[in-house]
């Protein structure tokens, strides 16, 4: 089968026409993080067979796959195909041509996420302290939980002294057992800090009666 290519332009509509589509691109983790599509998902070439179907286990998406130019998306096309995908194409330029399209290329990973994070913390003024405020906390023996809401793996690998790992997405059915008392401070923590303002806006908007804040820059903070 002929490799299919898409413009530039062509995929910018694509992206808000309501559709189903899978953006991947398939450059390694570095070159993603350079610059990339503001909703494209990182799936390196190097283990594309191994992760595309848990991305995209409709094997009938619009899978478009992009790389800078350098035809490593048609090698990804070939093996998609072998796969059993059925509309795949190939970005035409790379994120070259995305941005002499007119398109913004986003520096690092998990752009979406954390672009909505912010829009949370600025519509909603969600409240946060600094690591050295925490640290001042504790030392004062204030009352107050620290809830790290990261995955219990990555809590594991390191954490803040006298977190407990509780997952945002368990925030709201832990939350009470965590911190029965209503005067107790909840501080929320994650590595960075999308997560930290996420599971405390979410605490606030569930009407939790303690006081809650974000932990600014999260683990990252407190190293």
């Amino acid at each position: 089968m002929a490799i299919e290519t898409v413009a530039a332009s062509v995929l910018k509509h694509w992206l808000s026409d309501g559709d189903e589509i899978a953006l991947v691109d398939v450059r390694e983790a570095g070159l993603f993080a350079d610059g990339h599509a503001f909703l494209a998902g990182s799936i390196p070439y190097s283990c594309f067979e191994m992760r595309i179907g848990a991305v995209a286990p409709n094997r009938h998406v619009r899978l478009v796959l992009c790389d800078d130019g350098s035809g490593i998306a048609d090698l990804a096309a070939r093996r998609a195909e072998v796969l059993g995908f059925t509309r795949i194409f190939v970005l035409e330029g790379g994120t070259p041509a995305w941005q002499a399209a007119g398109c913004t290329l986003y520096q690092g990973v998990n752009v979406p996420s954390k672009t909505f994070g912010e829009l949370i913390e600025e519509e909603r003024a969600t409240p946060h302290i600094s690591a050295d405020q925490l640290k001042a906390m504790q030392a004062a023996g204030e009352d107050l939980v620290i809830v790290d809401g990261r995955t219990f793996s990555e809590f594991q690998r390191y954490a803040i002294p006298g977190g407990i790992s509780c997952a945002n997405g368990e925030l709201a059915l832990r939350i009470d057992d965590l911190a029965p008392d209503p005067a107790t401070k909840i501080v929320v923590n994650c590595a960075g800090r999308t997560r930290s303002i996420i599971g405390a806006q979410t605490l606030i908007d569930l009407g939790v009666e303690n006081p809650v804040v974000a932990l600014e820059n999260g683990t990252q903070g407190w190293v």
